[in-house]
């Protein structure tokens, strides 16, 4: 029978964690009827306190959980290397693990680590997550003593460090890019329009198209569901097919590859008349022909930023009261030979 926790007190209450975890602790910040009943339902329930993650503040295990959604993104790959290269410097171990952009598996291995065998987590939501809008098991862990900081997709209600990238200048200035090159019939492909990532790409492609003068053809915003990756040319080509497109700018790389694949098919030539740009800075887009330009988000940068606030919160002897930190990791063009010289 699964362990009662204090998130499923908080929702038999419709209250907070951190009024439960009070409630709990008999403090006078709570009414006298509403510790009574939380109580009650505890004791009836036999709740018992998880006394490996009240005790976390005084039992350092030197030992960082990450969580990334999902291994097919070598983004991610590169921000494990950033927060791996941090923790071998400052003498902590990793343990890490993939939630499969599950809400569930999220959960899981949240509370699996957080009995004791981690001191802080770095984490990027899954999608499931987003979509629900439910964090409350980040809140649980942090009431509990043990930091997070947050990555790339982030929850902005949870009060905690992150660390994100400027997405929407990123999109906007790829527009303006390709606009000096002579580029008019820009597609925006889109594999993660569900995340906040996914829409401030979105909106900078807006703003791009915006201020280079050219009216937004709804036509060329394609959303593709991620798990479709194997599908991506057969969705795409219908759309060249119908309508004009001398550049894309995309979301990742394998859909950024499956639009250039698609294009050539179609007789155009890259870079002479038809233009790729992709988010991330990986193997593939090394490694495409031709090689790709891309809009790096410095996933190393970010792993070292997230692991340098992470320790330095873990090992902060400090008593005044901790603020928590946003760090903006700035975007920049790799120019390569998918994209015609301005």
């Amino acid at each position: 029978m699964k362990r009662l926790t204090i998130k499923d007190i908080a929702q038999e209450f419709n209250v907070s964690i951190s009024t439960v975890s009070k409630a709990l602790n008999d403090s006078y910040e709570i009414s006298v009827s509403t510790k009574e009943k939380i109580q009650k339902y505890a004791k009836e329930n036999n709740y018992k306190p998880n006394f490996n993650a009240l005790s976390l503040k005084n039992r350092k295990t030197k030992t960082i959980g990450i969580i990334i959604p999902n291994m097919l993104n070598y983004f991610f790959a590169q921000v494990f290397n950033g927060v791996e290269k941090v923790a071998n410097e400052r003498g902590y171990k990793i343990i890490s693990c993939i939630s499969n952009e599950s809400f569930e598996k999220e959960v899981e291995t949240i509370e699996m680590l957080s009995n004791g065998s981690i001191d802080g987590f770095i984490l990027s939501l899954a999608e499931e997550s987003v979509l629900k809008n439910d964090f409350s098991h980040f809140e649980e862990v942090m009431n509990n003593g043990t930091p997070i900081v947050m990555f790339d997709r982030v929850a902005e209600s949870i009060n905690c460090d992150k660390v994100i990238t400027d997405d929407f200048k990123g999109a906007s200035k790829a527009v303006k890019y390709l606009t000096k090159s002579g580029s008019k019939n820009i597609a925006f492909v889109s594999t993660i329009s569900n995340l906040k990532v996914g829409k401030k790409r979105h909106q900078g492609y807006l703003k791009g198209l915006e201020k280079a003068g050219i009216a937004v053809n709804n036509n060329l915003i394609i959303n593709i569901l991620d798990e479709d990756y194997k599908n991506y040319e057969n969705i795409l080509t219908p759309i060249f097919d119908a309508h004009k497109i001398d550049a894309v700018i995309a979301t990742d790389e394998s859909s950024a590859i499956a639009a250039m694949k698609v294009g050539q098919r179609k007789g155009y030539k890259v870079p002479e008349n038809f233009s790729v740009v992709c988010f991330s800075n990986g193997i593939l887009a090394r490694h495409s022909s031709p090689k790709m330009t891309t809009v790096s988000q410095h996933g190393e940068k970010m792993g070292e930023t997230a692991a340098k606030l992470l320790i330095n919160r873990l090992e902060s002897t400090s008593e005044e009261k901790y603020e928590p930190k946003t760090v903006i990791i700035k975007t920049d063009l790799v120019e390569r030979n998918s994209t015609k010289r301005a």
